[in-house]
């Protein structure tokens, strides 16, 4: 009987490739997995190109729910956003397709996993760290590092490759954009947007979202609400974390929300650029930092703010499955307990404009906030706040005015 192998199928051309590939080269019997994150039509069609491919089965396992509760939620709740504005679409994503991709080995009985990331950029890593944390055992091959017996090099290569064992593929060989799709993003690199010195060509480049000043000349209000840090309501109708996701990015990408152009810092020490679209998630975590703004208290907010930076590098270098990251975690969800109440906010030509925000647990006070004396607050008070506030400002003073005297 042949060895198992679980491959992770996207039903592109490179991982297309890799199903001859792999029974060639080591005789395995390919069982591919395709995990739906929320790429749409993408997956149209996979089961028959798969099978055509060599492959004995196609699983196709729908984890949305999973990646919006589990994953994403975290990560709005902790405010993680990488180097000010990757908001870790793909990152996210990694370790929940791992975890099924594991799953699905552990039922077939493979002896390894197969993934069609490249040598040079993140995804290898985030793969790789996931299954070792979850299953050690588990063998990984990674073609586009192995170039003794992965000869390919071009999309050209490629489809002579399916060509010669009988696939016939509508694949073209001309470049396109590299583009990574799920429920929360789409991320564009490749042809202009390698050379940071062009503008990208938007018109060509965005799928999910409206160029701004191709925008609606009005504004649009959306009202939210949150419980415990999650979002329960949108315009009034109670939904799942994913139908609240869906709607923001079809109200988001109408109004041109969530688009960054970025030059980030991969892990494995390289820069790269790439456009992102990620309307709906932009707009989410606008509106969860909108309500933490009126119930946190200060010192909550900043420890937060520094941990969630943290947290923002530990999914984005592939380490979701450690001890670190359910640290953070368990400490983001301990502030969300009062994260509670309405948001309302305005769309209009990629900007996020605040109409509004009530909770029960609202720490702004009227009476403290406004100009006029009230009962909690003595302005005479101030006067020995600032002194002992400001003591060790003043001690360093003195102590340079007199080093300066006795130095003339």
């Amino acid at each position: 009987m042949k060895e198992k192998v679980v491959l992770a199928y996207s039903g592109g051309l490179d991982t297309t490739a890799i199903i001859p590939w792999l029974k060639e080269t080591f005789g395995y019997e390919v069982i591919c997995c395709c995990v739906d994150c929320g790429q749409g039509n993408e997956l149209d069609g996979l089961d028959e190109r798969a099978k055509m491919s060599g492959a004995s089965k196609l699983y196709i396992e729908n984890i949305i729910d999973e990646f919006c509760d589990d994953y994403i939620m975290p990560c709005v709740q902790a405010g993680a956003v990488y180097e000010h504005k990757y908001l870790l679409g793909t990152s996210m994503a990694r370790p929940v397709i791992a975890k099924k991709l594991v799953e699905i080995a552990r039922k077939e009985g493979a002896v390894a996993i197969c993934h069609g990331a490249t040598g040079k950029g993140n995804d290898q890593i985030r793969f790789e760290l996931s299954i070792k944390a979850l299953a050690p055992d588990l063998k990984v091959i990674a073609p586009w590092r192995m170039t003794d017996v992965w000869t390919m090099q071009s999309r050209e290569d490629e489809i002579a490759f399916c060509k010669k064992h009988g696939i016939d593929l509508p694949f073209a060989a001309d470049s396109s954009y590299s583009r990574d799709r799920n429920l929360w993003h789409i991320r564009h690199e490749g042809l202009e947007l390698e050379d940071p010195s062009r503008e990208p060509n938007y018109d060509h480049v965005l799928v999910l979202t409206t160029p701004p000043e191709k925008a609606p000349d009005e504004g649009e209000y959306v009202t939210m609400t949150f419980e415990t840090g999650v979002p329960k309501t949108l315009n009034g109708r109670e939904m799942k974390v994913s139908e609240i996701i869906t709607e923001l990015n079809t109200l988001g990408g109408k109004h041109g929300i969530g688009i960054i152009d970025i030059v980030e810092n991969r892990v494995v020490g390289m820069k790269s650029r790439g456009v992102y679209e990620t309307p709906g998630g932009t707009i989410l975590m606008a509106a969860h930092e909108q309500l933490e703004e009126l119930v946190l208290d200060r010192e909550t907010m900043e420890t937060k703010k520094k941990l969630g930076s943290q947290m923002a590098q530990v999914v984005y270098e592939g380490k979701w499955f450690t001890p670190l990251r359910e640290a953070i975690q368990a400490f983001v969800t301990s502030t969300q307990q009062c994260v509670t109440g309405e948001v309302k906010f305005k769309l209009f030509k990629g900007n996020i404009i605040k109409a509004g925000t009530t909770s029960p647990y609202s720490l702004y006070n009227e009476s403290l906030a406004s100009f006029t004396t009230g009962d909690l607050y003595d302005h005479h008070d101030a006067s020995g706040f600032i002194t002992l506030f400001g003591l060790p400002l003043k001690v360093r003073a003195m102590k340079m005015m007199e080093v300066k005297n006795e130095t003339k």
